[in-house]
């Protein structure tokens, strides 16, 4: 009996770590968005080079490119790069060339290959391809309001800025694998973003909006040298932050698209996305045990000695965690798939508890139809699909890179 009653004191303390974590979080959220719309940006507009590497269209793909093509800033081309000339997205974008005359919006297929990375391979010749120093990257799925690139280009007044970043809002189709992805980014992903700038500083970007220069790429020896990461994006901000360059989280929130899912591909792209989060930052993840609230608040309940003590854990963990939730997506980024969705917020935790689970059990993952074993952080492919059945794939799938 006191062997038991040690463990369930442990599991009661343990239990506190999550409640704990989310009302820092929620304090990291009113910390941030309150000094950042306080914050008068500096009013510069140099020439911009816009890239986006672009693989298929989504539900959106026709107004994300248009979104670009509307910004308020007086100079800025727009240069988009696909695998071939039989992308489905080359008609959209010629479309928009003849809508838009005024705009300089390029067009390239093709790229040599550096790595098992065809996005950063479609980047590293839009680089080279680019007429500005100041280079901003966005998934083809990505749409932006007027404002954005004068928000995002900013932060370069200070020569110490070596990178811009963005959370990103949510646009899904009616779907319950669509909505239950938006909500965990929205609620979960970016309260993880947002300690890491409290208690760290950034270190790494989010790769729906990325801001640099073609000298701090040069600093980090361009592209090439992570043409064979997934983590493209984490690798972009933590090199240049290695290399001493100031990473900056943007206050402005662009919105990506999330389409509709089976439930076996919505559960592969979160093992997905979790694996690669894990072979990044493996001690971080590792810690996410004590960000999981609901396992935590069940097992209190199970192990406590009282029933109100049971069900205060998890009525702590209902209140504290919606009240993250709203305060980090709702009221700090604006996502209004949880705003609409905030009850799908335990579901979804529920089963991010069974992917984290299931995210030790292999280094492999499946992206674009090919799957990839990742040793030591490179992509080595292990399967790779027949080219036409690859292509219908991505034809059918998300604009990304």
């Amino acid at each position: 009996m006191h062997l038991n009653g040690i463990w369930s004191d442990a599991t009661l303390l343990l239990a506190v770590a999550p409640l704990a974590y989310y009302v820092l979080a929620s304090v990291a959220a009113l910390r941030f968005f309150r000094r950042e719309r306080a914050r008068s940006l500096p009013p510069i507009t140099p020439p911009v080079s816009v890239l986006k590497p672009v693989r298929g269209l989504d539900f959106g793909s026709y107004e994300n490119f248009l979104s670009f093509c509307l910004q308020d800033y007086p100079d800025y081309e727009l240069l988009f790069a696909v695998n071939d000339d039989k992308d489905p997205a080359v008609p959209l974008i010629q479309r928009l060339q003849r809508e838009f005359p005024e705009r300089r919006i390029r067009l390239f297929a093709g790229a040599e290959r550096l790595g098992a990375n065809r996005k950063i391979n479609k980047l590293a010749r839009l680089v080279r391809e680019a007429r500005n120093d100041i280079l901003v990257i966005s998934d083809g799925d990505v749409r932006v309001g007027p404002r954005y690139l004068r928000d995002v280009v900013a932060p370069f007044a200070d020569p110490r800025t070596g990178l811009v970043t963005c959370f990103y809002r949510g646009i899904a189709e009616r779907n319950l694998g669509a909505e239950l992805e938006a909500v965990g980014t929205s609620s979960d992903f970016f309260a993880g973003v947002l300690m890491a700038e409290w208690f760290e500083g950034m270190t790494f970007a989010l790769g729906a909006s990325m801001v640099t220069t073609k000298s701090w790429l040069d600093r980090i020896g361009g592209f090439a040298t992570i043409a064979d990461k997934h983590s493209d994006d984490y690798e972009l901000g933590h090199r240049v932050a290695q290399a001493g360059g100031k990473v900056v989280l943007s206050r402005e929130a662009v919105w990506t698209m999330y389409p509709a899912q089976t439930p076996r591909g919505f559960f592969e792209h979160q093992v997905r996305w979790a694996r690669t989060v894990r072979l990044c930052r493996p001690l971080s993840y590792a810690g996410l045990l004590f960000t999981h609230g609901l396992p935590w608040a069940v097992l209190a309940a199970v192990v406590a000695p009282a029933r109100w003590i049971g069900a205060a854990y998890v009525a702590a963990y209902v209140i504290l965690r919606m009240a993250m939730a709203w305060a980090v997506g709702v009221w700090g980024v604006g996502d209004d798939v949880l705003r609409r969705r905030l009850w799908l917020v335990p579901l979804r935790d529920a089963i991010h508890f069974g992917v984290w689970l299931v995210s030790f059990g292999s280094n492999r993952i499946t992206w674009a139809g090919d799957e990839f074993e990742i040793q030591k952080s490179q992509m080595v492919v292990v399967e790779k699909k027949p080219e036409t059945e690859a292509r219908t794939s991505v034809a059918s799938g998300r604009a990304r890179g």
